[in-house]
């Protein structure tokens, strides 16, 4: 009788089961959000390269210039563990899109091809409308540091 093949440790995850976690990631993310002054919370999850995914949430400041989105902590934290190229980016709020800053920084780190999620999620009503697209279609035209010579 022949035996089954082990399964490897590292076996591939599915795509699904990647974007289940992004959702879950972001939207346990945005709970922590630190929002007095807008009470809109934002959560977002970063799958890199590595496979390792990153959390952020927005943090806000009686100074509101010195604010800080979700997604670039979630990017940032990334980068300061050497991490550099975005796989996938989850975003979760009501009328979750990111701001144009946001966009900019995604296109540093990500290629045209990486998948963007957002997930309109209003958790009283307990309702989601998730979109699916790309770092290029999210913004076309971007300032690719790339394409600039840098």
């Amino acid at each position: 009788m022949a035996k089954k093949p082990a399964q490897r440790k590292n076996a591939k995850i599915s795509k699904t089961a990647i974007r289940t976690r992004l959702v879950e990631a972001a939207k346990a993310a945005q709970k922590k959000a630190y929002c007095p002054y807008s009470r809109y919370p934002v959560g977002a999850a970063v799958l890199m390269d590595s496979g390792r995914i990153y959390t952020g949430c927005n943090v806000e400041n009686a100074s509101f210039g010195l604010a800080i989105c979700a997604e670039r902590v979630a990017i940032f934290k990334a980068v300061s563990h050497g991490e550099k190229k975005i796989k996938a980016l989850c975003v979760a709020a009501k009328s979750a899109k990111p701001c144009g800053a946001c966009r900019q920084v995604i296109i540093e780190f990500a290629p045209k091809d990486a998948e963007m999620i957002y997930v309109d999620w209003q958790p009283l009503e307990r309702k989601q409308k998730i979109t699916f697209t790309t770092a290029g279609k999210m913004l076309p035209n971007a300032f690719d540091p790339s394409e600039a010579g840098l």
